[in-house]
């Protein structure tokens, strides 16, 4: 009877660690992802903001001098990150492509012009920049047109400033949600061993014998949790590093070892805390307390 018993409570203790360690993991490990996007927000924003192209399109009796003229002077600008040229007959395979047929050979001439996609730093995608960028360029008298999406800058502008503030709500929200499980999860753990402390206090155990071996214990489930987050927060980062090579993620190392070490000293800080406080909470109950 006792060796099934003993089976039993061992069971019960495995269960009550499983749920600890899993609990804190998983708050901890969302908290680690928020902190990485936000971290990188920046990054991820203006690589979306560098893929939009301004679309300058030249008369047909543009001399190739210039082009490169044109070309360079937009090179040496601070706003300009990259041009790339392309030629009428390279702009209507791409159409022809895109729309699967010969349209060339259907219309029997090339309505396409010879044009400059330009692409600018992100810090110059906005709306005003752009427009004062595109009175130099339409200044050239070689220039037939200057084309860009107004509508899409703006709305990815605007966008930009609403996700970074319900990111950082989010994240505020998150880190109250984690104090609370952590320090909930924690509680249950020493509620179950509540008589236990009190058996400890009346054969005359001090408080901090009492607590140490229950903080010891909470320390080794929240390490164990935070190693389990932070290999979490890896993998999923890992598969956006792949998924994504142009944002290189795994660039600014020390920046990511701050946040993975953040996790790890918040995730510990908090079992310790709450362990302490909650075992507190226990030495400072009468005898029938216990029961309520």
């Amino acid at each position: 009877m006792a060796s099934k018993f003993e089976k039993y409570y061992k069971r019960r203790l495995l269960s009550s660690y499983f749920s600890v360690i899993l609990s804190i993991g998983l708050v901890l490990f969302m908290l680690g992802l928020i902190g990485i996007l936000l971290v990188n927000s920046k990054k991820v924003t203006d690589h979306f903001k560098e893929k939009i192209a301004i679309s300058v399109f030249l008369k047909d009796s543009t001399k190739e001098v210039e082009v490169i003229q044109l070309t360079k002077a937009l090179k040496l600008s601070p706003e300009i990150r990259n041009t790339v040229y392309i030629s009428k007959d390279e702009a209507a395979k791409k159409h022809s492509k895109a729309i699967g047929e010969d349209f060339v050979q259907f219309l029997g001439t090339n309505p396409l012009q010879n044009g400059i996609d330009v692409f600018l730093n992100a810090d110059y995608v906005s709306s005003s920049s752009i427009e004062t960028l595109v009175d130099t360029i339409t200044s050239n008298k070689f220039v037939e047109e200057v084309s860009y999406d107004k509508p899409l800058i703006d709305l990815l502008n605007n966008n930009i400033q609403k996700i970074s503030f319900w990111m950082l709500i989010i994240s505020g929200v998150l880190a109250l949600i984690t104090v609370l499980l952590i320090n909930h999860s924690i509680r249950l753990t020493i509620y179950a061993k509540r008589f236990t402390i009190k058996t400890m206090q009346m054969v005359g155990a001090t408080k901090a014998f009492i607590r140490r071996p229950f903080i010891r214990l909470n320390l080794k489930l929240g390490v164990i949790a935070c190693i389990l987050a932070v290999i979490g927060m890896f993998t999923v980062l890992y598969y956006l590093d792949k998924s994504f090579p142009d944002l290189y993620f795994f660039e600014n190392q020390l920046l990511l070892i701050g946040v993975f070490g953040g996790i790890v000293v918040l995730g510990i800080f908090i079992t310790w805390l709450s362990t302490f406080f909650a075992t507190s909470r226990f030495l400072g109950l009468q005898t029938d307390e216990l029961y309520y």
